[in-house]
């Protein structure tokens, strides 16, 4: 269980003390790249900028680097992760091998209102923003972890997919795969409705192996043409 999942658990108003509000400022800035891989965090600073104490940002530093998003520079403050080539492999080999599984569970265990919620997530508004776009992408695939019913997988995929959605926002030249990503969750929508696990589980495995393609174009591109994915790199994961 992540530290933060952890937290709540031991204290349930956690979200809305001050230590829940710095981490979930601080890891939506990750995940959007408004704190970029390799940005320096200093704690003074930080609490200033969210006007709280250093205490809750210390705290919700400590959860971040628990989950790998911050590493802790001694006696330099702390620095958000750089995302690697390795990590992207590892992320969408994951993917591979437990959101297929999750999508063919879905067609015995989805709740009506969560079919229900999926539906209305594959419809996209005529002026919806790109980050808006990511955001819903993002969620269709966090609650189709959640109609598998199995729980650690659904925690396991809801990790992976944070991860997927930091690249969005990294500069690499995604905009297609949101867009082509709607008509795909559609058709697996459509396969859940019918209970057909077989062609649930041959549509995910689809549209991860065609992201993972598009990703790494993309990053390849980039280096290519001297892009601004320095933070991808080709060294090994942390």
């Amino acid at each position: 269980m992540p530290s933060f999942r952890r937290f709540l658990h031991d204290h349930p108003d956690g979200a809305t003390t001050a230590t829940g509000r710095a981490y979930a400022t601080l890891k939506r800035e990750i995940l959007r790249c408004e704190l970029a891989p390799g940005a320096e965090i200093f704690e003074g600073e930080t609490a200033d900028r969210l006007g709280m104490s250093k205490t809750p940002v210390r705290e919700a530093l400590s959860m971040l680097v628990h989950e790998g998003y911050v590493d802790v520079k001694p006696r330099h403050g702390y620095q958000v992760t750089d995302v690697t080539i390795a990590d992207v492999h590892e992320v969408f080999q994951l993917r591979m091998l437990l959101e297929p599984a999750a999508a063919e569970l879905a067609c015995e265990r989805a709740t009506p209102e969560q079919l229900q919620h999926l539906l209305s997530l594959t419809e996209s508004g005529l002026d919806e923003s790109f980050e808006s776009r990511v955001v819903r992408i993002t969620h269709f695939h966090e609650v189709l972890a959640d109609s598998s019913g199995n729980i650690r997988l659904a925690s396991t995929l809801r990790n992976l997919l944070e991860e997927v959605h930091r690249l969005f926002f990294i500069g690499l030249d995604l905009g297609d795969m949101a867009d082509h990503q709607t008509g795909d969750h559609r058709e697996l929508v459509d396969a859940i409705l019918k209970g057909n696990h077989h062609l649930a589980r041959e549509i995910a495995e689809r549209q991860i192996e065609e992201g993972r393609l598009k990703v790494f174009a993309a990053i390849l591109s980039s280096f290519a043409t001297g892009g601004g994915t320095e933070n991808v790199s080709l060294r090994p994961g942390r």
